[in-house]
């Protein structure tokens, strides 16, 4: 298995983070998952347990540094160690205003978040990826064109933040071992709500944007994510990874 004998954690259970947590344990890793509201942490847990992989669900704000702190702590004081690391948290975004109608706390809500709770997450889990002899940072999302006909507020400009710490985090910590990459997609289908007005037809889109008639699914992203962190893709680091089945042209 790519990921036998490593410690992840990855921070938000919802649709994205459960797929990345259970391709993980799939894998053969020890997943921690961390998720502000404990009974959904705690669910994801039990489903991966149930079918086999090895899982333990915590409560943790990812934008409280002393609650990621103990998080982490309890991480390391169960497994020994600390391997991989995913933090894909809401960030709280406010899309179809348009910047020059939007207020400055609206705009800044994405980037603060995105940037806080990934310098907290990172701050916590590298000193223990640099004793260990390297780790793994996964992010998501990666930086893009602007959405045309569509007022994006400070979503696309949180990403392009994220990805400056990315290659900055990779610069200085690549000699520690500890490597830091970035998975993009076009889109998930599976992350739609099936109750949101017009579920079908942009689910329809996002398959029709690609080269190969389907987007990713979430199955799909968990894989990718597996092996990246696995010791398989150790050369890539300061990277991002293409999953979005050609929609996105690198």
């Amino acid at each position: 298995m790519l990921l036998e004998d490593k410690v992840a954690v990855v921070y938000g259970a919802g649709s994205i983070g459960g797929a990345v947590a259970r391709a993980f344990a799939d894998e053969g890793a020890r997943v921690f998952v961390g998720d502000r509201t404990a009974a959904k942490a705690e669910a994801l847990a039990t489903e991966i347990e149930a079918a086999g992989g090895s899982a333990r669900g915590l409560h943790v704000d990812a934008l409280d540094e002393s609650s990621v702190q103990r998080f982490v702590d309890t991480v390391v004081g169960e497994a020994a160690r600390l391997d991989i690391s995913f933090d894909l948290i809401s960030v709280g975004d406010v899309q179809g205003t348009p910047l020059v109608e939007m207020g400055w706390d609206d705009f800044m809500q994405p980037i603060e978040t995105a940037v806080r709770t990934n310098f907290l997450t990172i701050k916590a889990a590298a000193p223990h990826m640099i004793r260990g002899g390297g780790g793994v940072v996964l992010f998501f999302g990666g930086s893009g064109d602007p959405v045309p006909n569509y007022s994006i507020g400070g979503f696309q400009v949180a990403l392009h933040a994220v990805e400056a710490m990315r290659r900055q985090y990779a610069s200085e910590l690549g000699a520690a071992g500890v490597r830091f990459v970035t998975l993009r997609t076009a889109g998930i289908p599976g992350t739609i709500p099936d109750v949101m007005d017009g579920a079908e037809e942009l689910a329809a889109s996002l398959n029709e944007m690609t080269m190969t008639g389907r987007a990713a699914t979430l199955e799909d992203v968990g894989a990718v994510a597996a092996f990246v962190a696995s010791d398989t893709a150790r050369t890539m680091t300061a990277a991002t990874v293409n999953v979005s089945a050609g929609a996105l042209i690198d």
